[in-house]
């Protein structure tokens, strides 16, 4: 316990001797440690120590003797200073052990269950985060696309048209190549199930019905998602670390107008166009299939087409297209704004970009075929 009235601790030598004196106390501690560091380096290992004028002690005091002559020695101070108050023996004692052999401790009992439901927590709660920030990031572009939309010296044409180029006419090569493999594929799948009942040729009914509605529009959406958004969130990512967004910025433009919109309605141009194209290259697979494979002529497969596919399936998948662009654009971008300024941070967000468009826009698409389902459309 230190007194009102105390004065601070000291240090001294004095023929071979350490003399302690004052309080040895935390409100000192400062003086004291320089002092203690002082005398470390001049002083004898093996020095006397002399504590009968110390005043007040408590457990940072004693921390500081034991940094002074060392933990062995002070665990013995009942054998050297018996005149020693024995309150003052006890602490010094107690902080020599503590010091000698720290305390470690004891390792957490693994509860595999609890970890587990803790993990699910932490996702449950990171994925409502996330959803709340890109429905804020929506209505963000949203409100800017409103106010450009009626003030068209702000369109930025020659960007739409640079993006339309990169993201929709690039990708028509490789859109095409799949849907058509794809449709070949379910061609044969469906002729393979319907030869046993003796309707293959209902497989035309099957490919046109499998691309009009499904397949043509979401191919071409995990196309582009797999494409389109991760470029998105690489080249807005980059610019935001090497802090291009803060120039744009700081020379009063808005990065949403200048950066978003753009690659926005590109993908929203271009998705309905590569979907159409999905269309037609998976129904000519399928065809091609058809015609050498089923015995099932060019004219009788057109006709089956004309006759018994309504257009309202057409309009049901192309209708989906610009939903799924502005999903995939969207958070492409909201990944690349997320980068925090390394190159690491823009692998993470581009992976993340690439997944989460994937994923909405097969959530979206089995929730649009359930709604069309139960409307009969």
């Amino acid at each position: 316990m230190a007194s009102t009235d105390a004065s601070p601790g000291r240090l001294r030598v004095e023929a071979g001797r350490l003399l302690i004196s004052g309080d040895w106390t935390l409100t000192h501690h400062r003086e004291l440690r320089e002092q203690v560091l002082a005398h470390r380096r001049d002083a004898a290992p093996d020095a006397t120590l002399d504590l009968s004028g110390l005043a007040a002690l408590d457990t940072a005091g004693a921390r500081l003797l034991v940094e002074l002559v060392g933990a062995d020695r002070v665990a013995e101070v009942s054998r050297w200073a018996p005149d020693l108050p024995k309150a003052r023996q006890a602490l010094l004692e107690t902080v020599a052990k503590v010091l000698r052999e720290p305390l470690e401790p004891e390792a957490p009992r693994r509860a595999p269950l609890a970890d587990w439901l803790v993990d699910i927590g932490e996702r449950i709660t990171a994925l409502w985060h996330q959803q709340r920030l890109l429905l804020g990031f929506i209505g963000l572009t949203l409100t800017t696309l409103l106010a450009c939309l009626v003030r068209p010296w702000r369109w930025r044409v020659t960007a739409l048209v640079a993006h339309v180029h990169q993201t929709g006419l690039n990708a028509v090569p490789i859109v095409a190549l799949l849907t058509f493999l794809v449709g070949a594929v379910v061609a044969f799948l469906g002729a393979t199930v319907l030869r046993d009942f003796g309707a293959t040729i209902f497989t035309v009914n099957l490919v046109a019905f499998a691309f009009l509605r499904e397949f043509g529009v979401l191919l071409a959406a995990i196309l582009l998602a797999g494409r389109t958004a991760s470029a998105f969130t690489a080249q807005i990512g980059a610019m935001k670390a090497n802090e291009e967004i803060d120039a744009i910025r700081a020379i009063g433009l808005d990065p949403m107008e200048l950066l978003v919109l753009p690659r926005l309605l590109a993908m929203m141009v271009i998705l309905p166009i590569l979907t159409f194209i999905g269309m037609l290259c998976g129904i000519l697979g399928g065809a091609l299939v058809c015609i050498f494979m089923l015995d099932i002529s060019a004219t009788q497969f057109l006709t089956i087409l004309q006759r018994d596919i309504p257009l309202n399936h057409f309009l049901v998948g192309l209708g989906k297209a610009p939903v799924f662009a502005f999903l995939i654009a969207v958070i492409g971008c909201l990944e690349g704004f997320k980068v925090s300024g390394s190159a690491q941070s823009v692998g993470e967000h581009t992976t993340s970009s690439v997944v989460q468009s994937i994923f909405m826009v097969i959530l979206l698409d089995a929730v649009a075929a359930l709604f069309f389902m139960e409307m009969g459309w």
